[in-house]
């Protein structure tokens, strides 16, 4: 069984876990309707996709 021979230091752990951090998603405004809504996905306020209304949402 692999046994660690010497106990790993805070910076080599911190250099490890460098990239673990979670990024900021990110937001565009809908063309249509003004709302923010995420890149590449349909809009949940209005219905719209890539200029065209692709659900009816009513309200």
């Amino acid at each position: 069984m692999a046994v660690p021979k010497r106990k790993t230091t805070p910076s080599k752990r911190g250099m490890r876990r460098a990239h673990d951090a979670l990024s900021i998603d990110s937001f565009q405004e809908c063309p249509n309707c003004g709302e923010l809504k995420r890149p590449h996905n349909l809009c949940n306020s209005c219905g719209h996709y890539n200029g065209r209304e692709i659900v009816s949402v009513e309200g």
